[in-house]
């Protein structure tokens, strides 16, 4: 099986259709079934069970699964070895981060490189998932979260107390919430993840029983935009919200665990010319946030 079957046989294992191998791997879905037929003819062997829910493997497709997985181990070490031996200032750099952090730091960056480097195209992903930079779905990524892999060099550059905020317009509609009232009487708004992990949940250590959860929702940008829009009481870093014009409920009070943001790349890719030059310009616009 050569490197090109193994891509196709890999993303059929991983999206179940082929419709969601298709998009992986940017061609049609007639092309996908195609190459999946061709391949099991050339291996004499059924390698998927055509369900109504999609493509599931047999015996003899796990036991090729293994192998091909071996395979994209060495594919990808190699290339990120010859990356990494890149010294042109030029080419595509694969950035991911969430769509906050996005916005008010990566689009300056990119900006900032585009008029040093205008060879130098960044490819931005904004987003909450979490994608792997070991498998080369990102060069780098931008995070608040340190990965665990040791493979990957991970650089802290900034960090953030997390306050409690409002807009000026509800603070004149409903006052300010009493410490220790369990925000009885006003309406809140959360990071949806937070719900989902089923713990008492709180806000800079408040218990919200007796508060309103008025909205949910699913990225730190938009309990930001909630905030400021008046819909409730919210936490979010503190510099974010001295940046959004907000104010800062409970001054004396921060959430337990600041607000780390990570900087995130490959140890192989980490003196690639193009890399490099993309990470000095986003350590530059986080360097005067911490507080």
């Amino acid at each position: 099986m050569n490197w090109d079957d193994a891509r196709v046989f890999l993303a059929v294992c991983r999206e179940s259709t082929l419709r969601g191998a298709a998009r992986v791997l940017g061609v049609d879905q007639a092309t996908v079934g195609r190459r999946v037929t061709a391949l099991e003819k050339s291996l004499s062997a059924t390698l998927f069970l055509r369900t109504s829910e999609g493509y599931a493997l047999t015996a003899v497709g796990e036991a090729a699964l293994q192998a091909v997985e071996k395979m994209e181990v060495s594919a990808l070490e190699m290339q990120r070895q010859i990356q990494g031996l890149d010294d042109r200032l030029t080419g595509t750099v694969r950035v991911s981060t969430t769509d906050s952090l996005a916005i008010d730091f990566l689009i300056p960056a990119i900006a900032s490189l585009h008029g040093k480097h205008p060879d130098v195209q960044v490819q931005l992903d904004a987003s909450t998932q979490m994608i792997s930079l070991a498998k080369r779905e990102a060069d780098i990524a931008v995070r608040n979260a340190r990965p665990d892999n040791p493979d990957l060099i991970a650089r802290r550059i900034a960090r953030w107390p997390v306050g409690l905020f409002a807009s000026q317009g509800y603070v004149d509609a409903h006052g300010v919430p009493e410490p220790g009232s369990a925000f009885e009487g006003h309406d809140l708004v959360v990071y949806q993840p937070y719900l989902a992990g089923n713990k008492e949940m709180t806000l800079v250590s408040e218990p919200l029983t007796r508060g309103r959860i008025v909205s949910s929702l699913g990225s730190g940008l938009l309990v930001r935009r909630s905030i400021a829009a008046g819909i409730g009481v919210g936490e979010i870093p503190v510099y974010m919200g001295e940046r959004d014009g907000l104010v800062r409920l409970w001054p004396e009070r921060t959430r337990p665990v600041p607000y780390d943001v990570w900087l995130v790349t490959h140890a192989d890719l980490r003196h690639t010319a193009r890399v490099r030059v993309v990470i000095d310009e986003i350590v530059e616009v986080f360097a005067d946030t911490s507080a």
